[in-house]
């Protein structure tokens, strides 16, 4: 009986509560604009009723799709999506999200492999960010940047020496299928683990073995702890690789605003003119040159203009872009290139007959530059490499006569062989980056023609025994690699005998036993 007198209580009470929780309930009332769906195709949908909607304002379709509002149009709106469409139907209702496109940021990202809404794809659990951004933002003000002082160093031996990069440039890279484009830019990520800089590669419209085979080497390396991998494949829809590299430029703004340096890869931006000419051509925009619309130019200068070197009142951070593109047949004129190289502030152009004969990295010094990387280069870098762009240059236009099979003068050979020996001293195996120290000494060894002795075949021999003999160099010398102050002639005096010891067992014997005519 006292069970069910207890019961009966309990009940009366809960009874009572629900009855005092529905006479104070008011409900709120909240006005949502719903639209409809007339028609979907591969990666786009054609929507009515939204009369509200803004520009690039975020849409949701059922089951969780979203798009981005592209065409706003007097009757109906084009929406780009950023999903599968085959569950999508026409009649299906069409809700605003009053938002943009916008993305997690935070340190919870980096060695995490991402997609550009931020959902994981490396199979380690939720990805926890902090704060989100959208992925469309202005680029910083003018007045609010400082110059590009400090240098980016790649650990590729031809590119510190010759096309230098700095911290806050934005430095082309440019070539045809299969010259090592994705491997430079590695090789640059790699060579950060102990600079301080944080790096993001972004992966725009690429197989899925090779984003597999990029994150294996960057596992690997150790590089996956201090990068961000995003991601889309070849088979995701347009809108999400056309939103991919500003999602990924948000992120890298997010660890510059708080002071740091970071380093962000495209790879590739002729995917993503490709996916952007896809939605146009699908929204009926009118197409121009090479079928692509005339925005296109927008796109990408708004894109990369994000990249810079912020002031010291924000921090000081800075975010150095490597935009790749690919070109047809060596075409560096064709329209997507020459809009990124105007964009950019240099390019470094990857040649496949140079690639053909296994000088790799299969950089073309002729036709690549930095605008901006050599006032941040240090100063012992650059009276180290002193005029080695120029004996190269001129080693690359007297090959092209030696190969008729003229006769040549002392001079000319000697020019001839000294280039070669610069040839096969700015070769250099992936996924292995070169030290500060090491570069230096083995190009005050090329400029000071220690080389020039060493038989050809022996090169890539000698080339290491000096890369090795690096570890000889005194601390306070290489203390002052990073100054801006210039070798002193007591420093590059230590440094060429260090050199020349670690060469000796390469030099060829001495001639004896003949007699010298006077």
């Amino acid at each position: 009986m006292n069970r069910e007198a207890n019961l009966e209580a309990v009940f009366t009470a809960a009874f009572a509560e629900l009855s005092q929780v529905r006479e104070t309930f008011t409900p709120q009332l909240r006005l949502r604009e719903v639209g409809t769906l007339t028609s979907v195709a591969t990666g786009i949908a054609k929507v009515s009723g939204l009369p509200g909607v803004g520009f690039e304002e975020l849409v949701q379709f059922p089951g969780d799709v979203f798009g981005i509002a592209f065409n706003i149009d007097e009757d109906e709106v084009g929406v780009v999506l950023l999903g599968e469409h085959w569950q999508l139907r026409a009649g299906d209702e069409v809700t605003r999200t009053g938002r943009v496109m916008d993305v997690g940021v935070g340190d919870g990202l980096l060695g995490r492999v991402i997609d550009p809404l931020g959902r994981p794809l490396d199979g380690n659990g939720p990805v926890h960010t902090t704060a989100r951004l959208p992925v469309e933002r202005p680029a910083v003000a003018i007045m609010d940047r400082s110059p590009v002082n400090v240098p980016l160093q790649t650990g590729i031996k031809v590119i510190d020496a010759l096309i230098p990069i700095g911290r806050g440039q934005r430095e082309l890279i440019l070539g045809d299928r299969q010259t090592g484009k994705t491997a430079l830019a590695i090789d640059t990520i790699l060579n950060q683990r102990d600079q301080n800089v944080l790096c993001v590669y972004c992966a725009i419209g690429q197989r899925a073995s090779a984003v597999a085979k990029t994150v294996a080497v960057l596992r690997e390396q150790g590089a996956l702890a201090y990068t961000v991998v995003v991601v889309t494949e070849g088979n995701n829809p347009p809108g999400l690789t056309y939103i991919a590299p500003y999602a990924a430029t948000s992120i890298a703004e997010h660890f510059m605003e708080q002071g740091r340096d970071v380093l962000i890869v495209y790879d590739d931006l002729t995917q993503h003119a490709r996916a952007y000419r896809e939605l146009s051509l699908l929204l009926r925009r009118p197409p121009g040159r090479e079928a692509f619309p005339g925005d296109i130019f927008y796109i990408h200068s708004r894109l990369l203009e994000r990249a810079t070197h912020l002031g010291a009142a924000l921090g000081g951070g800075s975010l150095t872009a490597l935009p790749i593109t690919e070109t047809e047949a060596q075409n560096m004129s064709a329209y997507i290139p020459t809009n990124l190289i105007s964009i950019t502030d240099g390019q470094i152009y990857l040649s496949p007959s140079l690639f053909e004969l296994g000088v790799l990295p299969a950089v073309d010094i002729g036709k690549s530059v930095s605008r901006v990387g050599g006032k941040a280069q240090w100063a012992s870098f650059r009276a180290a490499a002193g005029d080695l762009k120029l004996a190269y240059a001129q080693f690359e236009e007297l090959e092209t006569f030696a190969r008729f099979g003229a006769r040549l003068d002392d001079h000319t050979r000697k020019t001839l062989d000294h280039g070669r020996r610069i040839r096969a001293c700015l070769k250099q195996p992936e996924f292995a980056p070169v030290s500060v120290p090491a570069q230096i000494l083995i190009l005050l060894a090329l400029t000071a023609d220690l080389f020039d002795a060493v038989p050809l075949e022996q090169m890539p021999a000698a080339e290491q025994a000096v890369q090795a003999a690096a570890a000889d160099i005194p601390a306070e010398v290489c203390t002052r690699f990073a100054s801006a102050d210039k070798l002193s002639d007591e420093d590059r005096k230590r440094l060429l005998d260090i050199a020349r010891l670690a060469l000796t067992r390469f030099q060829p014997p001495a001639e004896t036993g003949k007699d010298k005519t006077p």
